[in-house]
């Protein structure tokens, strides 16, 4: 079922009736029933404080750390343009797409997930035929991505301890998935709250650590030649530019600000605002701390995932042990909370069609399933992580299809369809700019990852332990 009602007004000819009267929990008879997922998964709980722990552990994730990466074709200027722009961008969008959210919650009709609002604004084919699709490949494939991120962390620690270890990464990413498949039983979206406040704690210990290990590489000896040169012919330099573009965008990519905002107790507005400037002052200390000492210390040779370049030609640590350790160590930690963040729309969906709303939440009749469901849910990403180790690759296209339209283009036009601002107003402008702007990076972003992919496909290898 898309839409909660939360009550019913009335509207005579004197007016708006005020806004707590609105919030009032009508007479049983005027409540829609929920479905199984929006009862279970979805539950209406949570404080704001409680969903900036849940905006943070999904954008401050550690996809951040390929930030130096994306300088390397944008350069100083343009890279730290491209990621303020970004920022303020995205912040921009996710208020949006709460106000479009608290609006619709205010006269009585509370949308707790995407394809709801997606539903009741553009109609019922763009939300069953492109939302939610693409809600569910992009979460599921950045749980995959992530697995697969956590088994090559775990293996990087592995080694530095053993180097001569005979494990594959495979290995690796299946003990990633089993700790997850643990996590994954949790029942509820806001059950989540105080692991996603340790992985806000976690997130900011690992960039603290990655900010402050790239300062000791590159104010040491240790670390290579500062070269900030872009390299490579026009065409390459083109599309490593629109592809620096997306990884950035990517990098602030959400895509479950509806179900974040559900888990809010009502009434809700204002909430949401005040969880993405926590969540914003987090963000804005360590993208930007990452982002910049990483490229000031590696220059062009920075890797897609910074704490890579901790370690020296020959493998041994430009940082010490301990150090290493630890970064990585914070980092699988609040990898495997992103993770179980991004499984929720897919336990929603899972929840919705196979649990008995009438039963009770933990009853044997639901329970049983649900152990079932979100067990294979994480084993077979876990095999498509291990299988499939050039994911990244894949990502970056799911990445340019899914979270530009979904985080930035969306948003906006959710915003102008409701509020209908004047075409003079120059809001209205401001968002079909950013909408044009952005489906057009999108585009542009997803012709250069598949163009990647066709270059990069020769070395692919099934269970590949790279």
């Amino acid at each position: 079922m898309g839409t909660l009602y939360r009550s019913s007004i009335a509207v005579d000819g004197g007016g708006e009736e005020d806004y707590n009267s609105v919030h009032a929990d009508p007479p049983p008879s005027h409540q829609t029933e929920l479905d199984a997922g929006a009862l279970f998964v979805l539950k209406s709980k949570g404080t704001w404080l409680h969903s900036s722990y849940h905006l943070t552990t999904t954008i401050v994730a550690p996809s951040l750390l390929s930030l130096p990466f994306a300088f390397v074709p944008l350069g100083w200027e343009w890279g730290v343009i491209c990621l303020v722009i970004e920022a303020l961008v995205s912040f921009y969008s996710y208020h949006l797409i709460s106000l479009v959210l608290d609006h619709y919650a205010h006269f009585g009709h509370r949308f707790l997930r995407f394809r709801d609002i997606a539903n009741n604004i553009l109609g019922p084919r763009w939300g069953r035929y492109y939302v939610v699709p693409i809600q569910f490949i992009v979460c599921y494939g950045t749980v995959v991505g992530y697995i697969l991120l956590g088994g090559q962390c775990i293996k990087a620690i592995y080694l530095l301890s053993n180097p001569n270890g005979s494990m594959k990464l495979y290995e690796f990413v299946i003990i990633f998935g089993s700790f997850m498949l643990i996590l994954a039983q949790m029942p509820s979206f806001h059950s989540l709250r105080h692991i996603n406040l340790v992985s806000s704690l976690l997130c900011l210990a690992y960039c603290t650590c990655a900010t402050a290990g790239c300062i000791y590489i590159g104010s040491s000896s240790k670390g290579p030649k500062k070269d900030y040169s872009m390299n490579g012919d026009t065409q390459t330099r083109v599309f490593s530019i629109f592809n620096a573009i997306a990884i950035i965008a990517a990098t602030y990519g959400n895509g479950i600000i509806p179900e974040i905002q559900a888990t809010l107790a009502p009434p809700v507005k204002g909430k949401m605002f005040k969880a993405l400037c926590v969540c914003y002052a987090v963000v804005i200390v360590t993208f930007l701390g990452v982002a910049i000492s990483g490229y000031w210390a590696f220059g062009n040779q920075a890797s897609g995932q910074i704490l890579t370049n901790f370690l020296g030609i020959d493998g041994k640590a430009l940082v010490p042990k301990w150090f290493f350790f630890m970064s990585n160590i914070s980092t699988v930690l609040q990898l495997s909370t992103v993770g179980v963040v991004y499984l929720q729309p897919t336990n929603e969906l899972l929840e919705r069609t196979f649990a008995d709303p009438k039963s009770g939440e933990f009853s044997s009749r639901n329970v049983i399933p649900r152990l079932i469901y979100r067990s294979l849910s994480v084993i077979i990403a876990t095999t498509i992580a291990a299988m499939l180790p050039f994911f990244g690759d894949i990502n970056a296209v799911i990445g340019a299809f899914g979270f530009l339209p979904l985080d930035f283009v969306l948003p906006v036009v959710f915003y102008n369809l409701t509020f209908k601002p004047s075409k003079q107003s120059p809001v209205f402008w401001l968002n079909v700019t950013v909408a044009v702007v952005f489906a057009a990076i999108g585009v542009i972003a997803a012709v250069a990852a598949v163009r990647q992919i066709s270059l990069d496909a020769k070395t692919y290898r099934l269970f590949a332990n790279v």
